[in-house]
């Protein structure tokens, strides 16, 4: 419910999982893992740095456990999935190979090769001094009108089945679905990127290489589910960029507090207007919200709208 209507809405966890699937394709520095399965990894790259199996498996036990609790069930398993880049755990696994404490080797790990763990964050319930805050905010993506939920009756045909035995499908069922124009918000703090804890070993043109490959991902990634079905791969129909040197992230979100109408023309070019219109309006109080480029109105496509946000 939004603004007293019901919504659609795709859940934030859903279209940063998308993205960063895709982000991975893009750069080589999204190679953040998030799993359970950690004592193999770790077991590995001991052995690589030096130490015998014995020592790699008791070690990889150890460094574990300063991530989460062993499973009881699945011993070579911990209890909650743990977000690691490949270089964090070479980097752990040298120094406790090297004769440094697990917990302190942990600590001093640093992710150059994981700008999804910088941007999306990484919490450990183990040890909150390994929790990393994510530079990047998401949102739901809500529909800007009332939506209600279809249903859809499918039915498969036994292909087995005999033409003496009964005439009925081999399984029935129904699902629910929906047909919607979302309001989609990201915001990225360009400085919390650039720290040390974050991605503060790039350099500025590694740090834009990142940025590209991750806004890129967030405006064409669609989530996958239903995709032989009802195949929802669509790219926006228009996107606001807004580059601000300080202050809280521009949410847009209330221009659809009053659901937009169709009016025989549509959802999405009458939901553009009222995005226009209420920024206007957020300006005319608040002044100035920064430097702002439309996708549609900028030369160059999609580079050149990701150009004019990244410049200097």
């Amino acid at each position: 419910m939004f603004g007293g209507i019901k919504r659609a809405r795709i859940s934030s966890q859903c279209l940063k999982r998308a993205a960063r699937l895709l982000a991975r394709e893009n750069h080589p520095s999204f190679e953040g893992i998030r799993s359970r399965h950690l004592v193999e990894p770790f077991k590995a790259a001991l052995i690589a740095a030096g130490q015998s199996e014995e020592e790699a498996v008791k070690n990889a036990d150890e460094l574990s456990l300063v991530f989460s609790k062993k499973d009881s069930k699945h011993p070579e398993q911990v209890t909650t999935a743990v977000y690691l880049s490949p270089g964090e755990i070479e980097q752990i696994a040298a120094a406790v190979a090297a004769g440094t404490e697990p917990k302190k080797a942990a600590k001093s790990a640093t992710r150059s090769d994981a700008a999804d763990i910088a941007l999306f964050g990484r919490m450990v319930a183990n040890d909150p001094t390994l929790n990393v805050d994510g530079a990047a905010m998401f949102s739901h993506a809500l529909s800007t009108h009332r939506a209600d939920n279809e249903i859809d009756f499918f039915s498969a045909v036994d292909d087995r089945k005999g033409e003496a035995e009964d005439a009925g499908a081999g399984m029935i069922g129904t699902l629910e679905f929906n047909s919607a124009t979302y309001y989609r918000y990201v915001a990225i703090n360009l400085d919390q990127l650039s720290a040390p804890t974050h991605l503060g070993g790039l350099d500025e043109a590694e740090r834009k290489a990142v940025l590209r490959a991750f806004i890129r991902a967030v405006l064409t990634a669609t989530p996958g589910a239903r995709k032989n079905s009802m195949n929802a791969a669509t790219l926006p129909h228009e996107v606001l960029g807004i580059r601000k040197p300080s202050g809280h992230p521009l949410q847009l979100i209330n221009a659809f507090e009053k659901p937009v109408r169709a009016n025989g023309s549509g959802f999405s070019e009458n939901s553009l207007e009222a995005m226009k219109t209420h920024l206007a309006d957020v300006e005319k109080v608040w002044g100035e919200q920064g430097k702002k480029a439309f996708l549609t109105e900028t030369d160059g496509g999609l580079d050149g709208f990701i150009d004019q946000l990244l410049e200097a």
